[in-house]
């Protein structure tokens, strides 16, 4: 398995949330990769999934902006994310870098 077509050797795994993607980005050229061509568990599977589901649930869509509590709850989110991307380390340990990409809209967009 290679992990990013792209990038044939390269072993730098990135886990951001974003809408209707997978969690995992290619570390080198963020092309988005399948989390099911990952040895993971399926537990772990479904962890990021509701994960990657609640991503935006702080952002106003239709005014571009946060909602009451939006840098809260994208802390939370930015939390969970990073207790998940210790789980896919220790899952995925010695096969490639994992860094976690935290979401930054609701602290850019706070007032």
């Amino acid at each position: 398995m290679q992990l990013c077509r792209r990038c044939e050797k390269n072993k730098q795994l990135r886990v951001e949330a974003d809408i209707s993607a997978d969690p995992f980005w290619c570390g080198r050229c963020l092309s988005n990769l399948d989390m099911d061509n990952f040895t993971i568990s399926n537990a772990l599977k479904r962890e990021l999934q509701a994960w990657i589901n609640d991503y935006g649930t702080w952002i106003d869509w239709g005014n571009d902006g946060i909602i009451p509590n939006g840098v809260l709850l994208e802390q939370r989110h930015n939390e969970q994310g990073a207790l998940l991307t210790a789980k896919v380390k220790l899952a995925l340990q010695g096969q490639y870098q994992v860094v976690f990409s935290p979401s930054t809209f609701a602290m850019g967009h706070s007032k």
